[in-house]
């Protein structure tokens, strides 16, 4: 009996080993992932500056979907959603409304498991990429998920900025403690030496006066953009089965949605025509065969988002719609003003279908939000520490001088 029970603990302990080391080795295995690569690189990376004297290139991304074996997956779809770095209300940014928002969300066909696009990233910190990539054929892969995390660093002119200002600051304050610290007699009736109160008299004119800028520039309301949506096409009357051709021209128009037909397609832009910065605008490209009137997908589409009055692009993407014909993304644009989404339609390489390439425009009005008082006093708080301390700078290096002068004066007598 003593043996049969010594039997089935050896074979229950080795049972137990068995599973485990499989179990471990799953766990080791390689799993099915999906890789992000920039250009250029994170470290040199840089947010958004509005005074740059030369227009900045946008971050060019790249998301690749890889089997356990590390080859790139095919006929996949992927889901993505770029979310901005969380609110930072001690430290904030240069768009404090964009902090915590999502910038980003699109889903696109990827034949080669694939998604490439250029997005211009407004402000510091660390982004999240939120990936689902899913097969187009069912069944042919698991779904999979992934969160990424993109660090981008600030300026480094902001901080010789910072640096600077604070210097002035600092300086100004030490030479207020200094004057306020001099000792000077007080003449009868007065309260304070007459060099004293004309620099707090002074200081307290300029503290109102930045007040009221700051804060009723702040509170007033951005102009209002028209929203146009511009199309014309052109024919060649010289003979009718040559491609037409189709451009665009500024008018102001009411429309949900722009709509052009040129040479066996139709396509049609519709979407948000008024948005906010902090909110996401909704954009569509829908694109017909205009002989069988079915869904047109073997057409790439290049896109293209950016201010109305900048030569800086705030969004890019080139590819294909799926295959109800429609392309849908969301983006939100952080700059209060005015943007232009255009959308070109060519010829896929290979495809049986050729055409003359054409491009379609829509403005979108953005409205500027103002960023809270609360922000906006928080940096007048870190000013006033500056000047205090300053002050207090002052006043302490003058009172060292006036103890050194009366010992010298004491050594003397």
């Amino acid at each position: 009996m003593s043996k049969f029970k010594r039997s089935a603990l050896l074979g229950l302990v080795c049972l137990f080993g068995v599973v485990l080391w499989g179990w471990i080795g799953v766990a080791q295995a390689p799993q099915p992932s999906i890789r992000l690569t920039t250009s250029p690189i994170a470290s040199q990376m840089r947010p958004f500056e509005a005074e740059a004297i030369h227009p900045q290139n946008p971050v060019q991304l790249s998301l690749q979907a890889l089997d356990s074996a590390g080859q790139a997956l095919k006929n996949t779809q992927i889901h993505l959603q770029l979310l901005t770095p969380p609110a930072t209300p001690w430290f904030t940014t240069d768009f404090p409304i964009v902090e915590g928002t999502t910038l980003l969300d699109m889903t696109a066909v990827a034949p080669v498991g694939k998604l490439e696009w250029q997005q211009m990233l407004p402000i510091r910190g660390n982004y999240q990429l939120q990936v689902e990539v899913t097969p187009t054929i069912p069944n042919s892969f698991a779904p999979i998920q992934q969160t990424l995390t993109l660090t981008v660093p600030e300026n480094w002119v902001k901080y010789r900025n910072l640096s600077i200002l604070v210097t002035i600051l600092l300086a100004a304050g030490l030479v207020g403690g200094w004057i306020i610290g001099s000792g000077q007699p007080i003449k009868s009736g007065e309260i304070a030496p007459q060099r004293v109160r004309l620099l707090l008299n002074s200081a307290i004119v300029v503290a109102i006066a930045a007040l009221l800028w700051v804060n009723i520039s702040a509170e007033l309301p951005p102009s209002q953009g028209a929203i146009v949506a511009s199309a014309q096409t052109e024919h060649d009357h010289a003979d009718h089965t040559h491609t037409e051709h189709s451009h665009t021209t500024s008018k102001p128009s009411t429309k949900q949605s722009t709509q052009w037909q040129s040479q066996g397609l139709e396509m049609k832009l519709s979407g948000t025509k008024t948005t906010m910065v902090g909110q996401l605008a909704k954009l569509q490209v829908d694109l017909i065969d205009t002989k069988t009137q079915q869904p047109a997908t073997d057409v790439t589409l290049r896109i293209k988002a950016k201010p109305k009055e900048d030569e800086w692009v705030a969004f890019a993407y080139q590819g294909m719609p799926n295959s109800a014909g429609k392309f849908t993304w969301q983006e939100q644009f952080f700059d209060g003003a005015p943007h232009i989404v255009e959308v070109e339609v060519t010829p896929q390489v290979g495809s049986k279908r050729q055409f003359q390439p054409f491009q379609v425009a829509q403005t979108i009005d953005v409205e500027g939000v103002a960023p809270p008082l609360w922000i906006r006093l928080i940096s007048l708080a870190y000013l006033t520490i500056c000047v205090v301390v300053g002050l207090l700078i002052g006043l302490w290096l003058q009172w060292r001088r006036q103890a050194t002068k009366r010992n010298w004066q004491r050594g003397f007598s």
